[in-house]
């Protein structure tokens, strides 16, 4: 593509950890969008819908969630669920500084989906709007499982990443998510605690704070975050303009699934309307 800039570097956290980002720019975009990641990838797995977005005229930035990727920060580990969120505030403070004028958006993935609504709760105000795809906001199933290891008194405890055959329904994005080596094959206790007890519970006591404008998007058969998750959202958000879809056959990694660019499309057209 002609006049089209890509870059990558790191940038220091609030706490001085490295965070690792991308940055794919058309010349004049007409609009930026921030990408979250979900636990255990890396924004890698993010490269053919952000060539999508930057073919629409959208700016991309992409950054590795700390722990996770080339981001520094103990594997697969978090202190605060809050972390997340002062990190994603340092991509978007970026963004916006390095495009005045333009709008911003956010788009999160699964993990990424809830940092997207808590970053929402937390800084009301500072974007256009934001998407949510397969968003992890309310407790899961899994949970209960996870409440039964104390994650505060064994941080530390390993738990495998079982999530490779649930991901997609594509058994080559099963393959390729297997056998990435920048996929971490454990988390710590602590992040999950943090993020699927601790971080839902703050959120599910804030979400009538969220009113920001959004695209709230699942899988109809996703096995990892059951789609009442975005139900729940849609439901309690006090956004006065928000939208849901639900994909139906369709399994976790929405932005992956066969019908993937039916679902860019889709972001496309609700992102057009706003700016």
């Amino acid at each position: 593509m002609d006049d089209f800039m890509e870059c990558e570097g790191t940038v220091k956290s609030f706490d001085s950890v490295k965070l690792f980002f991308k940055k794919d720019l058309p010349k004049a975009p007409k609009a930026i969008i921030i990408m979250v990641h979900g636990i255990c990838e890396h924004l890698g797995r993010y490269n053919y819908v952000t060539k999508k977005f930057v073919e629409h005229g959208y700016g991309v930035y992409r950054f590795d969630n700390r722990g996770h990727g080339k981001s520094e920060g103990e594997r697969g580990y978090v202190e605060d669920f809050k972390h997340f969120l002062y990190d994603a505030d340092v991509i978007v403070n970026i963004a916006k500084n390095e495009n005045p004028n333009v709008p911003v958006f956010m788009l999160g993935h699964s993990m990424g989906g809830f940092i997207t609504a808590g970053y929402g709760v937390m800084y009301p105000g500072k974007l256009n709007g934001q998407i949510l795809s397969g968003a992890a906001v309310i407790e899961l199933p899994q949970s209960l499982e996870l409440k039964k290891i104390d994650y505060n008194v064994q941080p530390h405890f390993k738990v495998p990443n079982l999530l490779g055959n649930v991901i997609c329904s594509d058994p080559n994005v099963v393959k390729e998510y297997e056998n990435d080596p920048m996929v971490l094959k454990e988390t710590d206790a602590k992040l999950l605690g943090e993020i699927f007890v601790e971080g839902v519970e703050w959120l599910d006591v804030n979400i009538k704070k969220y009113e920001y404008p959004c695209l709230i998007l699942h899988g109809g058969d996703d096995k990892i975050v059951t789609n009442e998750a975005s139900k729940f959202m849609y439901k309690n958000i006090s956004s006065k303009d928000k939208e849901i879809k639900i994909y139906e056959g369709f399994y976790h990694e929405i932005l992956n699934e066969t019908g993937k660019d039916g679902v860019i499309e889709d972001i496309c057209s609700w992102i057009d309307k706003r700016i």
